[in-house]
């Protein structure tokens, strides 16, 4: 038995785990794809959502590559370096998520103040400012 299936067997993932993993996949990409087609998702967010399901996919069409990347970097347990991998990724998400929110609220209060200037411009010729 090899090292990858002596890994698979540990670490409970058999053909039908990776058979799921890569249903799963497909659907996740499906799903992206859909949701930019119809314009719900800017490109920008579905590259980084595919960049996602590109590891997954190739851990379902390569199920001992899990294992052989843990032993390079030292790991033990396969599924930590991918728990890590996962969390990271999502960690990732969140920062850039909030340097997007934060770019957006300063945007929403400089044309929240434009607005009340030209709004305040309209007013008074006819003498109805407060």
């Amino acid at each position: 038995m090899t090292l990858a299936q002596q890994s698979a067997e540990l670490i409970g993932l058999t053909d039908r785990a990776h058979l799921l993993i890569g249903i799963v996949t497909i659907g996740a990409l499906v799903f992206i794809l859909r949701l930019l087609r119809r314009g719900q998702l800017r490109s920008k967010y579905a590259l980084l959502w595919v960049a996602a399901i590109i590891p997954l996919g190739l851990l379902a069409v390569a199920p001992g590559l899990l294992t052989w990347v843990s032993e390079r970097a030292g790991v033990f347990y396969p599924p930590t370096l991918f728990l890590l991998a996962a969390v990271a990724f999502l960690f990732l998400v969140v920062v850039h998520f909030s340097w997007e929110l934060s770019r957006l609220e300063d945007r929403t209060r400089t044309l929240a103040e434009e607005v009340a200037l030209l709004q305040s411009e309209l007013a008074e010729p006819r003498g109805e400012a407060d």
